[in-house]
């Protein structure tokens, strides 16, 4: 079966050991190293890597961490089940883009958010803050002012969704940030809408979003949200 994979650079790390977590983290997400395999010893590692014994026991501590692997006694290192993974750590997510995303990792991205984004916008709307409403507006009116395809309008974009989120008034909806952050990062690599009618009729979705919110109208928010979601999935289905 032919599957494409569409490659999303991510944010990269800084320090020697994130830098290596990522490295082995990388070879494991894409199956270099695959389920239920061990990992080379440090005799492999060390020299392959080129760095020093404490800096890969703290990127190896980092990966176990994010349920990517795990120390068994006469064993060695051994990369866990997929099921274990912190999915929504936002390195594995990142992870995952750097190495190429197909249609089904873009579709379970969108089930999380038709899970979540419509009833955080639901709750937002009995529950927002002038404050709220005041940079949730901020960020449809940086959409409004640029470019379709610019950095701007893609940071608009994620302020808003992060922004219902927040307004949720639920912790665990604003933990959410980093699965909304990396589907809308790849929606935007992907497919940013095009710069006539496509760029308007985003803004005005997202714009129909805040209105609900403002309005205290909880389904008129949530279904807007839905709409939202949903058009972006379309616009990316011509590229798988």
């Amino acid at each position: 079966m032919n599957v494409s994979l569409v490659r999303i650079p991510a944010r990269r790390s800084h320090s020697n050991h994130e830098a290596v977590a990522r490295q082995i983290g990388l070879a494991i997400v894409t199956g270099q190293y695959p389920e239920g395999s061990r990992l080379p010893g440090d005799a492999e590692l060390l020299p392959a890597l080129g760095v020093s014994r404490p800096v890969l026991r703290e990127a190896l501590k980092t990966l176990a961490a994010k349920g990517l692997i795990v120390a068994r006694a006469r064993v060695g290192t051994v990369v866990r089940e997929r099921a274990a993974w912190a999915m929504f750590d936002p390195d594995i997510l990142a992870w995952h883009l750097d190495a190429g995303i197909d249609a089904r990792f873009l579709h379970d991205l969108a089930d999380i958010r038709r899970a979540v984004e419509p009833e955080a916008a639901a709750l937002a709307a009995a529950r927002r803050t002038v404050e709220d409403l005041a940079a949730l507006r901020t960020s449809v009116e940086a959409m409004a002012a640029s470019p379709a395809a610019s950095p701007a309008f893609a940071d608009g974009d994620l302020a808003l969704h992060l922004g219902v989120a927040r307004a949720s008034g639920n912790p665990f909806m604003a933990s959410m940030g980093a699965v909304i952050e990396a589907a809308l990062r790849a929606s935007f690599r992907l497919s940013a809408p095009d710069e006539g009618q496509g760029r308007s009729d985003t803004v005005a979705a997202h714009a129909r979003i805040v209105d609900a919110i403002e309005a205290r109208d909880g389904p008129g928010a949530a279904s807007a949200m839905m709409d939202v979601i949903e058009s972006g999935l379309r616009r990316h289905a011509a590229r798988f």
